[in-house]
């Protein structure tokens, strides 16, 4: 049998007086309720497959109310990958953009914001506990982009709406005078290219 550990073989002297006395002055926090039924703002914070304790496979999502007085409360949503549910499956994941089982072993795209319908349930044991019923994506939030980006010299250059500033054309003279022959057009765009518009 392994010797137990002691706070000492985890916490460093100092660290644990200090966690002794936040202990002492401490309220223990009260048991988190479920929230009321109604419609919640939510943000997908990860998405996972799972197996229950039944067997069956699933794929759940966890979501973070994101107004109100519950703001910050975890959410969790079961999608049932079976024969049974697989209608109901396809029905919540494609309006996540997953159009095949494959594509639920890689995650999500950040930023997903939903309206979901959150529902009050009970338990067989009297316990009460949280459900959404249904939800549907209202927005995607991009995270912002970078105040400066790494240039290929190893500078950090400004970045504005993805668009890259290009010197003058006079500031782009080889060692003979001549202007480098990749002109920048007037819309400041080198062409379409992968991302490119028109």
């Amino acid at each position: 049998m392994s010797e137990r550990k002691k706070l000492s073989d985890i916490l460093a002297k100092s660290e644990h007086e200090k966690l002794g006395r936040v202990w002492d002055s401490t309220k223990a926090a009260d048991d988190l309720k479920p929230i009321p039924s109604g419609e919640c703002r939510c943000r997908i914070i990860d998405g996972n497959l799972f197996t229950a304790k039944s067997g069956t496979a699933g794929y759940k999502l966890t979501l973070a109310v994101l107004e109100g007085e519950h703001a910050g409360r975890r959410l969790w949503h079961d999608i049932w990958l079976s024969e049974a549910a697989i209608s109901l499956a396809k029905r919540d994941l494609g309006k996540l953009g997953v159009a095949s089982l494959e594509r639920l072993e890689r995650p999500l795209p950040e930023g997903i914001i939903l309206a979901a319908k959150v529902a009050l349930r009970r338990g067989d044991n009297g316990e009460e506990f949280n459900r959404i019923t249904r939800f549907d994506v209202v927005a995607i939030e991009h995270p912002e982009p970078e105040p400066f980006a790494p240039s290929s010299n190893g500078t950090a250059e400004p970045v504005s709406n993805g668009e890259v500033e290009h010197p003058p054309a006079e500031d782009r003279r080889d060692s003979s005078g001549s202007t480098s022959t990749n002109e920048v057009p007037p819309n400041g765009r080198r062409g379409r290219g992968a991302y490119g518009r028109t």
